[in-house]
């Protein structure tokens, strides 16, 4: 034990959590003849023979030991309840309890207290009747809490099979689980977001998603058949744009479905992570072909423009999730999320907060600074030619807004509401994102077919004055 605690003040979860599995297998393995409390540093442990007679078994423990007599557990800040259908089954088996005080905090986890229960040669789960882990915290002002297990396959922390109950009133945390392992209570910023709420943003994604879909392939169908023979790059880059967004749509819509067939599942969550890189990327290569547009009128060629665009647009997301897949395939998994309550809401996804905050928002966040930029430059080009031309048509000016509505959203600008400080709007911030980025697909199919009517609309004067003179 000594040598476990003494790796507690390592920064490294895995190593704390590998040293700590460590040791209750040895602690199972141990031979006692009755139940035995052991402190060392900030690790407690607690050896146990279960009684098929006693119901359910529960372990109380507070910083300094741990027992099964609650009496003898001076002002106890955790209880774990073994529920008789568990109890049943492991008489005269080893119970081992072990709870972590890491002085290090590890992704918000509350008092850096880590809480872990194993039954010696059992693998526990799928239980009728919760496993109950009450934990007393202190007042936790803005956040709330979130029950959690570290999962030492994708050695990450996760929710999966877990919810959570918070007693404002007592500062107690009350999580129920269908399984065995290591258990925390995370803080994570609340959102205040009623059940309610959620029916109503779920059936907005998959509205939204849906209508995307839908008009996004009719985009494709309408440029193969009658946009292609123009040869317009920016009609290319475009259409690129919505076949990612087509592949985005469809697999989100296509989660719920899978959710519980693991090949599957794993399939969409790898394509859910790369439609999603290949749609910023394209997003930012919209701004660079932007760019190309306004900044270099004089000096657009370059050769195999539209290849090399897709080569990094196609290309670029593929390796990075090529490479995820083959260094840790268990990255993409079957994910829960606790709603705050009894229930939960699984789905294909990312299982690793690193690899989610770098390829995810670390990515987007390069590409939201330079879109953001390029549509600065456009506005800006927009208000100068108003100014040199002050006699412009009324007309002229309302194509000068629906201009910036259409290019913000091809740059994928309504994106960064995530970075918007919401506070207690948080759930208005909600329906704002999910309305326009499950929307965003609609919103372009519009923006072609108005720019492509205006492009004719410009034909068509050109060939009149051509003509007439």
């Amino acid at each position: 034990m000594r040598a476990v605690s003494g790796t507690l003040s390592t920064s490294d979860l895995n190593t704390v959590m590998s040293g700590v599995k460590n040791l209750e297998t040895a602690l199972e393995c141990t031979s006692f003849s009755e139940p035995k409390s052991l402190k060392e540093g900030n690790l407690t442990a607690y050896l146990h023979k279960a009684d098929k007679s006693s119901g359910n078994l529960n372990i109380y423990a507070n910083d300094s030991k741990a027992s099964t007599n609650a009496s003898q557990v001076l002002n106890s800040i955790v209880q774990v309840t073994l529920p008789e259908e568990l109890v049943a089954t492991i008489e005269n088996t080893t119970v081992v309890f072990c709870m972590i005080i890491s002085p290090k905090q590890y992704e918000n986890v509350t008092d850096g207290r880590i809480i872990g229960v194993s039954v010696s040669g059992k693998n526990v789960s799928g239980l009728k009747s919760p496993v109950i882990i009450s934990v007393r915290v202190g007042p936790l002002v803005s956040r709330k809490p979130k029950c959690v297990f570290y999962n030492f396959t994708s050695s990450n922390f996760e929710d999966s099979g877990c919810s959570t109950r918070w007693i404002t009133a007592e500062d107690l945390v009350i999580c129920s689980c269908d399984h065995l392992t290591y258990f925390a209570v995370l803080m994570v910023s609340p959102n205040n977001v009623s059940e309610k709420d959620k029916v109503v943003l779920s059936y907005i994604s998959q509205v939204g998603c849906s209508l995307s879909l839908l008009f996004l392939v009719i985009a494709v169908i309408l440029y193969f058949v009658k946009w292609r023979s123009s040869g317009d790059q920016s009609q290319k880059v475009h259409i690129s744009l919505g076949v990612a967004l087509i592949l985005l749509n469809g697999h989100f819509i296509m989660n719920d479905l899978v959710v519980n067939v693991q090949t599957a599942c794993i399939y969409v969550a790898v394509l859910l992570h790369y439609s999603l890189l290949a749609t910023f990327t394209w997003t930012a290569i919209e701004g660079f072909h932007l760019y190309m547009l306004l900044l270099r009128v004089f000096n657009i060629y370059i050769r195999r423009y539209l290849l090399k665009l897709s080569l990094v647009g196609w290309g670029f997301p593929a390796v990075v999730v090529i490479l995820i897949f083959i260094i840790d395939k268990n990255v993409y998994l079957n994910v829960g999320s606790s709603s705050g309550n009894s229930s939960n809401t699984e789905v294909c996804y990312i299982s690793s907060g690193v690899v989610k905050n770098v390829t995810i928002y670390g990515f987007f966040c390069v590409i939201f600074a330079f879109n953001l930029g390029t549509l600065v430059v456009v506005v800006r080009t927009l208000f100068f030619k108003r100014h040199v031309f002050p006699g412009r048509h009324q007309k002229r000016r309302a194509k000068d807004v629906c201009t910036i509505l259409g290019i913000t959203c091809l740059l994928g600008i309504t994106w960064g509401l995530i970075f918007f400080p919401f506070g207690q709007l948080s759930t208005v911030g909600l329906y704002f994102f999910c309305i326009f980025n499950s929307l965003q697909g609609l919103f372009i199919f519009i923006w072609l077919c108005l720019s492509k009517s205006t492009s004719s609309e410009s034909q068509e004067n050109m060939n009149t004055h051509t003509t007439n003179t």
